[in-house]
């Protein structure tokens, strides 16, 4: 397959944007998703964002993403975070492959990505541009279609001699945890039972337990 002619100044956009959120800290949520309760602190867990070349081999780019326990209804939900629901690498990964696949196909998508050092692989890039997420605001970079998240990043990294935190990273992916895909029918169905269920528990009459065998 013939290589794709990239202008480097492209690959070191992507590079640096990507490099930037290494080891970020992603630890803010106002309320509970479900039930809009109060949240406290649960665990941290490390996610993948990106696998790009470093040193001239593929490697991970992690960052940290703090999970909360909801007060109210228990449920365990994770921090504000640059990932769109259901998805194993960063947005702006995801919105490289949903607008590179936009305009050439799903093979050729992958071997782009890989001459500028990300590596994603082809059934990954085909399910991303077949999902269901939002629009993707997009620029012309030296001839191409690129997603405004990544330049956003790259910006703030150029700006910060390379060092960001995870607020201005959030805000540069333009919160892609907070999109919500529709539901499925089984969802408001498994909601509603769950309400029915604790109705009837409610309406149970309460009795210390040494009368209830009176």
């Amino acid at each position: 397959m013939k290589q794709p002619r990239i202008h480097p100044l492209l690959v070191d956009i992507i590079q640096s944007s990507l490099l930037a959120c290494d080891g970020l800290v992603f630890d803010r949520r106002e309320a509970c998703p479900v039930c809009g309760g109060e949240l406290a602190g649960y665990d941290t867990k490390k996610r993948q964002f990106a696998v790009i070349l470093k040193d001239n081999e593929p490697g991970p780019v992690h960052v940290l993403v703090k999970r909360f326990s909801c007060r109210q209804c228990r449920a365990v939900c994770y921090a504000d975070e640059p990932f769109y629901p259901d998805t194993r690498l960063g947005s702006p990964v995801v919105d490289l492959c949903r607008t590179l696949a936009g305009i050439m196909p799903f093979h050729r998508t992958t071997a782009f990505l890989a001459h500028m050092g990300i590596f994603v692989d082809r059934g990954t890039i085909r399910n991303y541009a077949l999902g269901t997420f939002p629009e993707i605001p997009t620029t012309d970079l030296f001839g191409i279609r690129f997603p405004l998240s990544v330049v956003s990043l790259s910006t703030l990294a150029a700006g910060e001699g390379g060092r960001i935190i995870g607020t201005e990273a959030l805000a540069a992916c333009g919160f892609p945890s907070a999109f919500r895909a529709p539901p499925g029918p089984g969802l408001f169905k498994k909601r509603n039972e769950g309400d029915k269920q604790k109705r009837k528990e409610e309406r149970q009459p309460k009795y210390p337990e040494d009368r209830r065998h009176e």
